[in-house]
């Protein structure tokens, strides 16, 4: 196999462990107004995912520095093309950053009230932005000869990228109310299992749609398993939320985003940007690629510290699995 396929591979395994990580914390962040009924469940809401948001946000930046030295071309071309989309996001999420470390330095119910804002609009920005971006790059973007993009803003927010906002929207949702279904107690737990009931048909729906768009649109043979397997698995999760089984329903909903995104990249492969103007214009693992000695450097390195960050994340979910309940009164 070329390093220029197994960079393409790395980097989307590296954004499928964000979207599955950073997903339901993006869920928990956009649930906290609607579960926390004081600043204790507030509290108890931000502390599930406390030990572990900083982290989890490291696999993006390490897919974001994979792609620009292993596809400079890529990351260029969709860096210009996509500034503000990925400007609004940066922004949402350092307000995010912020939010969560402030929020308890000042003794001030309006003080945090202004900061879960924060925490909420930088949890659902990016999980609707992230979805509009990725459309667009599975469905492909105006580029000329020169690998330039040529559209704008509104060529971006068509209705294929806006379908795809609201499916990572309606998973990160449904992805972090099962989560925290898994880590509360008492009351709060009841109420996530309610919104993960009420949210489950909704989100059903519109992850069935546009993987039936996307495999009508844009699919291969081998994507129509990947899609059926990610539907089953949505289902599967919702009937295990259903019947209580809190660990299998949150199985089962990441399934659903690994499935889900590794079906976008097989359908992206072998382009990694598709120009919309003409086909030879197209961005590859090939023409995109950096020189064969750099992948060879970045293949070492990726297999001595990889594992090693792997084994650190699982470490630090370990410790933190227990439960988190409210306090004696």
């Amino acid at each position: 196999m070329e390093l220029a396929t197994v960079w393409f591979i790395l980097i989307a395994v590296l954004w499928i462990g964000y979207f599955v990580l950073e997903g339901f914390d993006f869920g928990v962040g956009m649930l906290l107004p609607a579960l926390g009924r004081d600043d204790i469940d507030r509290r108890i809401l931000i502390n599930t995912i406390g030990p572990v948001w900083d982290g989890n946000e490291v696999w993006l930046i390490v897919a974001g520095g994979g792609t620009f030295a292993a596809f400079p071309e890529w990351y260029a071309t969709m860096f210009s093309g996509f500034y503000l989309i990925l400007l609004v996001i940066l922004l949402a999420l350092i307000a995010r950053g912020v939010a969560f470390e402030f929020r308890g330095k000042h003794d001030s119910d309006r003080w945090r009230r202004g900061w879960d804002r924060a925490i909420f609009w930088g949890s659902l920005i990016p999980s609707a932005l992230w979805g509009v971006a990725f459309g667009n790059i599975i469905a492909g973007v105006p580029i000329d000869a020169r690998h330039v993009y040529t559209g704008n803003l509104l060529t971006l927010l068509n209705p294929y990228a806006l379908l795809a906002g609201l499916v990572t929207l309606g998973l990160f949702l449904l992805h972090g109310a099962v989560f925290l279904s898994l880590k509360t107690g008492d009351e709060l737990r009841a109420r996530a299992r309610t919104v993960t009931l009420r949210l489950a048909p909704v989100v059903v729906l519109i992850v069935v749609l546009f993987l039936a768009v996307t495999q009508i649109l844009h699919g291969k043979p081998v994507t129509l398993i990947t899609s059926a397997l990610a539907v089953l698995a949505l289902l599967a999760g919702v009937g295990a939320a259903f019947r209580h089984r809190d660990g299998w329903a949150f199985t089962a909903t990441a399934a659903t985003i690994i499935l889900a995104t590794g079906t976008l990249f097989i359908n992206l492969w072998p382009n990694v940007l598709p120009s919309s103007t003409a086909e030879a214009y197209s961005l590859t693992i090939t023409n995109a690629s950096s020189s064969p000695y750099t992948l060879l450097v970045m293949t070492w390195v990726a297999a001595i510290f990889l594992p090693l960050v792997l084994l650190y994340e699982g470490w630090s979910y370990w410790v933190f699995r227990q439960r988190l309940t409210r306090p004696p009164s």
